[in-house]
C-alpha cells in the first residue's frame, strides 16, 4: 500500500484536475447556448434558399446551370471535411473522420480519386497523416464562423467542379440533434439533384433580370455557401455540446477517484495508528 504522503499528493492532483474539467464544462455550456442560437438562426435562411434552389432546378429549361447537370461518370470526388480545431470533445471528431475514411476506401476500391478541403485543424491533421490530396483548408475559426474566412477554400472546390477536376462534391460534418446526441452525416453538395432538393408544387418559373444565367450563377453559388455555412454552425454546436458532456463525465470520474483515494488514505492512516498503539501496548507489557 502506498504511503499516506503519496496518497495525499494523488488526491491533491486529482482535485486540481477536477477544477480544470469543471471550469471547461461551464465554459462549454456557455458557448453551447450561443452556438445553438446561431444554428437556429441559420436554419430558416438555409431552408428558404433550399426552396428557391428546388424551384430553380425544375424551371427555366433553356439554361441549365453546371451545378444542376448530373454527369454520366464519376472518376474523381471532391470532399469537404468539417471538424473541430480542438479536442477534448469525446468521439466527435473521431466519428466523422471514421465515416469519411470508410467512404474514401469504398470509393477508392471503385477506382475513384479525391481532392480534399479541410475545415478544422483535427481533420487537416488526419488527412495529412493519411496522405490525402488536400487542396485547401481553413483552421482557427474560433467560436463563431465567418463566411469571409470560409469563402476562399470553398471557391477552390466550387471552381474545381466547374472545371471538371472532379465530378461530385461531398461534405462530411456532425449534425446537432440535441445536447446529448450528435450525428456524423455525409451530404452530396454537387451536382444538385431535384429529388434531394424537393419537387415544387405545380410547374412555374421566375422572371429573371437581367438574364437567367446571371441570376442562377449567383443564386446557386449562394445556396452552396449557405449549406456549407450551416454545416459549420451545426458542427460547432455539436462540438460544444460534446465537450460539455465529456468534461462533466471527467469531473464526475475525478470525484469518484477522489472518494476512492480518500478511503485508501483513511485506511492507511488508521493502520498506522493501530500499529503504533500495538507497539506501545507491547512495550508496556514487556516492562
Amino acid at each position: 500500500m502506498a504511503g499516506s504522503k503519496e496518497i495525499k499528493t494523488k488526491i491533491k492532483s486529482v482535485q486540481n484536475t477536477r477544477k480544470i474539467t469543471k471550469a471547461m464544462e461551464m465554459v462549454a455550456a456557455s458557448k453551447m447556448r450561443k452556438a445553438q442560437e446561431r444554428t437556429r438562426a441559420a436554419r430558416p435562411y438555409a431552408e428558404k434558399i433550399r426552396n428557391v434552389a428546388a424551384h430553380l432546378s425544375h424551371a427555366n429549361p433553356e439554361y441549365r446551370h453546371p451545378y444542376l447537370v448530373t454527369r454520366d461518370t464519376s472518376k474523381k470526388v471532391g470532399i469537404i471535411v468539417v471538424t473541430a480545431d480542438k479536442g477534448l470533445c469525446g468521439g466527435l471528431n473521431t466519428n466523422v473522420l471514421r465515416m469519411a475514411l470508410g467512404r474514401m476506401r469504398e470509393w477508392e476500391s471503385q477506382g475513384e480519386s479525391f481532392e480534399v478541403c479541410c475545415i478544422g485543424n483535427k481533420g487537416l491533421g488526419f488527412m495529412q497523416r493519411l496522405g490525402a490530396n488536400v487542396v485547401s483548408h481553413v483552421v482557427g475559426l474560433g467560436d463563431k464562423p465567418h463566411m469571409e474566412r470560409l469563402i476562399g477554400a470553398l471557391k477552390l472546390m466550387l471552381d474545381g467542379y466547374i472545371a471538371d477536376r472532379f465530378d461530385r462534391l461531398e461534405i462530411f460534418y456532425t449534425k446537432f440533434v440535441n445536447t446529448m446526441k450528435q450525428e456524423p452525416v455525409m451530404e452530396q453538395l454537387l451536382p444538385l439533384s431535384g429529388e434531394k432538393l424537393g419537387a415544387p408544387e405545380g410547374s412555374w418559373d421566375y422572371i429573371y433580370e437581367p438574364d437567367a444565367k446571371s441570376v442562377l450563377d449567383q443564386t446557386l453559388t449562394r445556396y452552396i455557401e449557405a449549406l456549407i455555412y450551416q454545416s459549420v454552425t451545426e458542427n460547432m454546436a455539436s462540438e460544444q455540446s460534446a465537450r460539455m458532456v465529456a468534461m462533466k463525465a471527467a469531473s464526475d470520474n475525478a470525484g469518484s477517484v477522489i472518494d476512492e483515494l480518500t478511503l485508501i488514505y483513511n485506511k492507511s492512516r488508521q493502520a498506522a495508528i493501530t500499529k503504533e498503539l500495538s507497539e506501545i501496548v507491547a512495550g508496556a507489557a514487556a516492562v
